[in-house]
């Protein structure tokens, strides 16, 4: 299709919206915020594409002056309204190109964060330690809301594995691009001949799965609960504290071991929703998958795509060839965005590609 019968299909279908809103006594409640939310996601591309369209029109009467008129001054405003369309042509065009893109659903929704130490020991469980603290103060520039669902395998200040649900406006959208291992390459403090370590950690984001996403059915969980292991037997009024989710149909094990029973069921629950919704989208959109797989990564953590090297204060995005030398920044002050924005904008112009041919 031309790229301007796709606009015109869009301005029609915006002006459609329009008609429905006018008149709200024609449809329910629940079909009016719907139609609503559509014609509110429609409304900046849909002047785009006017003005796009708009300034077309200009161009092509500004170029038919120029080949059928002889009269100077209309020729030399001709001149100059061609030279200001094709300009602004250019300008909204690429604006449009971008607001193309199919649209992740998942983009606007918060996100179940996991980190987990790999190869290197101690080493490695500080480390991911240091990227769930990064995460946290992130989510704080962001005015995001940071819930700490589980740590365990504490070490010194490093954990193995660490979850977190971070809840906001576009979380996963930003987050999305943190899925993969993660390097760090330093001198431990143990380490008395200065010699360099090499050790990983795993991050995994997921899109926070809501009620309406998807629908568990109880038949499909088996649920364990263990009591509260008391030192050398002094505590014999023990309660139920630990809880083992188990979603039969995958397989998929939680475990969350808490004081409370009924906050450890709840947090199950929303990181097995979390694990199923991913699948699900996974399955259900195989050719985005695949896309996605080829800009950023599958994030099935088998693959490296940053490296933190303290001796040179160095990060290095593997995925853009993008280096930046101010570590302690990004680590202590969570400065991610220069990484987040350059792989959004790579992600966009490969999809704008794709798009095109």
């Amino acid at each position: 299709m031309a790229f301007e019968d796709r606009l015109k299909k869009i301005i029609d279908k915006y002006d459609n919206l329009s008609n429905k809103l006018s008149d709200p006594s024609k449809i329910s409640s629940q079909d009016f915020a719907k139609i609503a939310k559509e014609h509110f996601d429609l409304t900046e591309i849909n002047f785009c594409a006017i003005e796009y369209l708009q300034n077309l029109t200009l161009l092509e009467e500004a170029e038919d002056i120029l080949l059928n008129n002889r009269e100077k001054e209309l020729k030399d405003l001709a001149f100059d309204q061609k030279k200001e369309s094709k300009a602004n042509l250019e300008i909204i065009k690429e604006k449009l190109k971008v607001m193309l893109i199919p649209k992740d659903i998942a983009d606007e929704k918060g996100a179940i964060i996991e980190i987990r130490a790999g190869t290197g020991g101690d080493e490695a469980a500080l480390f991911a330690g240091t990227l769930f603290r990064m995460y946290q103060k992130y989510a704080e520039t962001q005015n995001w809301q940071f819930e700490v669902l589980s740590i365990s395998g504490l070490v010194l200040e490093g954990c193995k594995e660490a979850m977190a649900s971070i809840s906001g406006k576009g979380v996963y959208k930003k987050l999305k691009y943190e899925s993969g291992v993660h390097r760090v390459q330093r001198v431990p403090t143990t380490e008395s001949s200065g010699r360099i370590h090499t050790s990983a950690a795993t991050v995994a984001v997921l899109p926070e799965a809501e009620d309406i996403d998807l629908k568990i059915n109880e038949k499909d969980l088996r649920i364990d609960t263990y009591r509260s292991s008391g030192a050398g037997g002094q505590h014999v009024n023990t309660t139920d504290s630990a809880i083992r989710v188990t979603h039969i149909p995958t397989g998929l094990v939680i475990v969350q071991s808490e004081k409370s029973q009924h906050q450890n069921k709840a947090k199950a629950l929303k990181i097995l929703k979390s694990k199923l919704y991913d699948i699900e989208r996974e399955k259900n959109n195989k050719e985005m998958s695949d896309l996605r797989r080829v800009q950023i990564g599958t994030g099935d953590r088998s693959e490296r795509i940053r490296t933190y090297n303290f001796p040179q204060n160095r990060i290095t995005d593997h995925r853009i060839n993008l280096t930046s030398y101010n570590l302690e920044e990004v680590l202590q002050e969570a400065k991610l965005d220069q990484f987040i924005d350059a792989l959004t904008a790579d992600d966009q112009a490969k999809k704008i590609a794709q798009e095109e041919n």
